[in-house]
């Protein structure tokens, strides 16, 4: 074939490209513009000839959140009234008085003030129920109302009359809203003479300093190896990640290579400066929900053989979005890509394009994950999540521990004991005594606790199936023992589980008197994620043998 030949052919192919490129485009276009004046004209007629009174800006948010949730749960529609949750997404900020708040029977009471709000400087303590606010009830009030009123401009005042917990009495505080900002880090401290540790809660701006600042006190107070905890880090910015794995991996290494179905959207992030400390032993603690930068961060200094992971495989998330402006001050976050760490690792651990019968999105099975390798040369797999060096199993909670959480018991008797005790031990020493259990056990017996245990769920479904297949009586009166010997067990479960329930119990109680750190700091030592970190750090033959894939779990 002529040379000629070959250049026609290769710009008939090209053409042809273009052609159809073009082609896509226009009946993309004329698709869009169809459906966008069907939509129009409905609406219209909606307005002009439904029966009763049609709120149009309900409509629209309603049909804009049904045609996205077709996509994924991250791509999302922010109407101009929820610009506070949007700047709470990106900035971790927003403008109120600083407390978590939560549904306590007709009325919504506070639950966490944090540390320094304004809700805190107030007096406001855990517990306390919100009568009014600005003179308007709030009897039946949701979680969801009563937050949009404490909500608004740094500066503004806010009144509200709350009735403290143990109090038959009411009072008014008249509080000044202020700019919330979550702390990207909750703590940060030493564990013993050479163990640092860092909890990073989220990715939202100034992560990557406050990361290197609070690392560089650690070492100024002695720190040789390092702990970074990012379980329950549900992630953030794609920049704080990067710039996070670059103070422990040196300039010019690719991190993360986003690709998506635009062009543009196809791109490389390395890290751009010379490592903080590419030296020091790390361990990075996650669990199932750490997900996105969090997995950017702990995947990647996987990859790299620079830190031993420790926890549970995470949350999966391997999704990019980005932030679009819309008309009339409204907001789209769309997912504009899929991210890959350095091994070449997709973490997405869901494909929403692909759904069942019943419109539910399919998970990666763990038999098709495609194997990738290390620097160093270790096995690793595109599992959906990263998956952990050394996995940690985490006993489930008891059912009744959790029912004492639904119904609050664990929660009033933290505030039932800060009523009666001015003080207790620093917050890392603070333990419940055989005294503080009793006291509590008796606590717990004035509540009616309920709860139906998963024996107690079988012994019923095993009634049915009896009934049914119309046994005898003999089967029947077994029941009834074995029924009788579950009750006589499940009386006892305050004592079979009190380990679990004192240690949540002191951490509940140790809040109300150090805030959030000291809630940390207290629940440290009881651990077991960190200890099996401070047992590698403290191992340097097993810490190097898991970098180097010779480690024998």
């Amino acid at each position: 074939m002529t040379t000629k030949k070959k250049r026609n052919i290769i710009i008939i192919s090209c053409v042809s490209i273009i052609f159809l490129t073009i082609v896509g485009f226009v009946r993309n276009d004329f698709e869009i513009a169809k459906n966008l004046d069907i939509y129009s004209s409905l609406l219209r007629q909606l307005d002009e000839h439904y029966v009763d009174e049609i709120n149009v800006n309900d409509l629209v948010k309603t049909s804009i959140d049904g045609m996205l949730d077709k996509l994924d749960p991250y791509t999302v529609y922010y109407p101009e009234s929820d610009l506070e949750e949007f700047k709470l997404m990106t900035t971790g900020q927003y403008g109120g008085i600083g407390s978590t708040i939560q549904q306590d029977s007709n009325y919504v009471i506070f639950s966490e003030p944090y540390e320094g709000s304004p809700a805190y400087s107030a007096g406001i303590q855990p517990g306390d129920k919100i009568i009014s606010i600005e003179g308007k009830s709030m009897k039946g009030a949701s979680v969801s109302d009563v937050s949009n009123l404490l909500k608004g401009q740094p500066g503004t005042k806010v009144k509200i009359t709350i009735q403290p917990y143990g109090s038959n009495k009411t009072i008014s505080k008249e509080i000044v809203r202020e700019e919330i900002k979550f702390p990207n880090i909750s703590y940060s401290g030493m564990i013993d003479n050479q163990i640092g540790y860092v909890k990073l809660d989220q990715f939202t701006e100034n992560a990557a300093n406050d990361v290197k600042t609070a690392f560089t006190q650690l070492k100024n107070n002695g720190m040789k190896k390092f702990v970074l905890d990012l379980r329950d880090n549900g992630g953030g910015l794609l920049n704080e990640a990067i710039d996070i794995v670059n103070l422990f991996i040196d300039k010019g290494n690719i991190i993360v290579t986003t690709k998506g179905k635009n062009p543009k959207q196809t791109q490389t992030f390395a890290t751009s400066k010379t490592a903080l400390d590419n030296q020091i032993p790390i361990v990075v603690l996650v669990n199932r929900n750490s997900a996105s930068a969090s997995e950017i961060v702990s995947g990647s200094l996987q990859d790299f053989d620079r830190a031993v992971l420790i926890g549970e495989r995470t949350f999966g998330k391997g999704l990019v979005q980005n932030i679009l402006p819309l008309s009339y001050n409204t907001r789209v976050k769309v997912t504009v890509s899929k991210y890959y760490i350095p091994s070449g690792r997709c973490i997405q651990g869901i494909d929403y394009s692909d759904k069942d019968e019943n419109g539910i999105s399919k998970h990666k099975a763990d038999s098709s994950a495609t194997a990738f390798k290390t620097k160093n040369g270790r096995t690793v797999y595109d599992y959906g999540g990263v998956e952990p060096d050394i996995n940690v199993e985490i006993e489930p909670y008891s059912t009744v521990l959790l029912a004492m959480f639904a119904q609050q018991i664990i929660f009033n008797y933290a505030n039932e004991y800060k009523l009666k005790h001015h003080s207790i031990a620093p917050a890392k020493e603070f333990r419940i005594t055989d005294e503080i259990y009793q006291d509590f056990t008796k606590f717990v017996k004035t509540k009616n606790l309920a709860y139906e245990t998963f024996t107690e769920k079988q012994i019923k479904n095993l009634k049915t199936s009896v009934e049914n297949d119309k046994f005898s009586d003999k089967i029947n009166k077994q029941i009834s023992d074995l029924e009788q010997s579950v009750k006589e067990e499940k009386a006892n479960d305050l004592v079979r589980y009190r380990k679990e329930i004192s240690q949540l119990l002191q951490m509940e109680i140790v809040e109300r008197y150090y805030a959030q750190k000291g809630r940390i700091e207290n629940s440290l030592s009881i651990d077991p994620d960190l200890n099996k970190a401070i047992e590698i750090l403290n191992n340097d033959k097993t810490y190097h043998s898991i970098l180097k894939g010779t480690y024998n779990k």
